[in-house]
């Protein structure tokens, strides 16, 4: 999936937060509600005007912020 189509980055819109175009959903409230166990039924019946497509775009922008990151624990 290119995410890029779905998935914006906007000085103007929410202080550069990625949104789903054309909406002020950022990405980090949709991946909220998921890992709170929302289903995307639920997330699509709050957020009439985005569609599956949308979540999978913010499944993968999420993925692709992460995928080259190196992560190191700290020593305790």
């Amino acid at each position: 999936m290119d995410w890029k189509s779905r998935i914006e980055i906007n000085p103007q819109k929410l202080f550069g937060k990625p949104v789903i175009t054309n909406t002020r959903i950022s990405v980090d409230s949709i991946l909220e509600k998921l890992a709170l166990g929302d289903s995307v039924e639920d997330i699509l019946a709050a957020y009439p005007n985005i569609t599956k497509e949308d979540i999978s775009a913010c499944l993968f922008f999420a993925a692709n912020s992460v995928k080259n990151d190196i992560f190191i624990p700290k020593a305790s």
